[in-house]
């Protein structure tokens, strides 16, 4: 089997150096028909023209192959026309199968890369990824979840709205902003909206009043993540505000604080618990919000029902002491505005959350970030 393994081609000639492998070859097979008005047998031949195709890389090196192509004329209707070459690209000067190789890579790594790998320009790259995004998107069909996840990620300048099925773990489209009048829009579009039944959100109102107008058998959900981070930066004011009224020296003695402080007690090793006590009985205010911290995630770890939940939240704001209410504000709030939908969380059978969703924004971040230019368009087909 020769370089190439096509079947019907015949290697005349191949050399090779560091980068290339440049080959030289012909189609064994002869036109038997006209294009033009279909005669058969009554071609004659006209000559021959070479012209040059790419190839798959082999061993990492680029394969050019250059082709002598037989002419021909129609006895019958006068038309000229080239030797079919069924193997190569009907508008590329390269392999069909080097074209859906980029088609593939385009979705997977950089255009940059691709076109240094097989040796062509960038454009080229982008331009078949354009026409073999629009057909796939052609085929594309939504597949509406019952477990909607709705999030956003801030790329390219603005915020864009993101949508999954975190039932399945996957991707079901990302908007180019997460303004409630493209939110709606696209679900006004999915006819079969009726079918989802529970939809996890963070505290956005516009994604509440699309679900709440457009499905509203859907329950809304806020991801617990969302709320018990909150926790987190009350904690945080508490932090930074003690630091800014303390000396260098009471400074360095808080080194590593942040960490610590914003970690779960059970999950910090010894060395770190002494740290910890340290500070929150030197800092009774610190260790006070630290607290306070820690048990709003026990309603989390621990609450069986939303009744439950409910009743320890309220024990739990009691608790909040008159010169912190300020930094747990926020917290309190956000939970006062959406409490039916933070505690909702609490009854449902598998507990569900956005955790899938907020993993697929580091997808997202990072082929933006290796993209170094991409639109929204390249983006969004890429993660599609």
């Amino acid at each position: 089997m020769s370089i190439l393994h096509l079947p019907q081609w015949e290697v005349a000639h191949t050399e090779h150096d560091a980068h290339n492998y440049t080959v030289s070859a012909k189609y064994t097979q002869d036109a038997h028909a006209c294009p033009s008005c279909k005669a058969v047998d009554r071609l004659i031949r006209f000559g021959t023209l070479e012209q040059t195709f790419l190839d798959l890389p082999v061993h990492t090196k680029r394969v050019v192959i250059h082709v002598e192509r037989q002419r021909y004329r129609c006895a019958k209707c006068g038309k000229t026309f080239m030797q079919p070459l069924p193997d190569m690209h009907d508008q590329r000067l390269m392999t069909r199968r080097l074209c859906s190789y980029i088609q593939q890579e385009s979705l997977k790594t950089t255009f940059t890369s691709i076109a240094e790998s097989v040796g062509v320009d960038e454009s080229l790259v982008r331009l078949i990824f354009r026409e073999y995004v629009a057909t796939l998107n052609a085929a594309y069909k939504t597949v509406t979840p019952d477990w909607l996840g709705i999030d956003e990620i801030h790329i390219l300048g603005k915020p864009r709205c993101v949508i999954t099925n975190v039932r399945e773990n996957t991707i079901v489209d990302m908007l180019d902003n997460r303004n409630k009048t493209t939110v709606a829009k696209w679900f006004s579009n999915v006819h079969d909206r009726h079918k989802i039944k529970l939809a996890a959100m963070d505290m956005w109102n516009p994604y509440r009043d699309v679900v709440s107008e457009l499905m509203p058998k859907a329950k809304i959900i806020v991801d617990k993540y969302h709320v018990v981070r909150m926790a987190n930066q009350s904690l945080e004011v508490v932090r930074k505000g003690l630091r800014e009224s303390l000396t260098d020296a009471q400074r360095r003695q808080l080194k590593d604080d942040r960490f610590i402080l914003l970690t779960r007690r059970s999950k910090l090793s010894p060395d770190k618990l002494i740290f910890l006590d340290v500070w929150t009985k030197a800092f009774p205010t610190l260790g006070t919000a630290y607290k306070l911290k820690e048990s709003f995630y026990e309603i989390w770890d621990t609450a069986k029902s939303s009744r439950e939940a409910r009743k320890q939240y309220n024990e739990w704001q009691k608790t909040i002491t008159p010169d912190l209410t300020e930094a747990f504000q926020p917290l309190t709030t956000a939970v006062e505005n959406w409490s039916d939908e933070i505690f909702a969380y609490f009854d449902t059978e598998t507990h569900i959350t956005n955790a899938f969703t907020e993993s697929l924004n580091g997808t997202i971040r990072l082929t933006d970030r290796i993209g170094r230019g991409y639109s929204f368009a390249a983006i969004h087909a890429k993660i599609l």
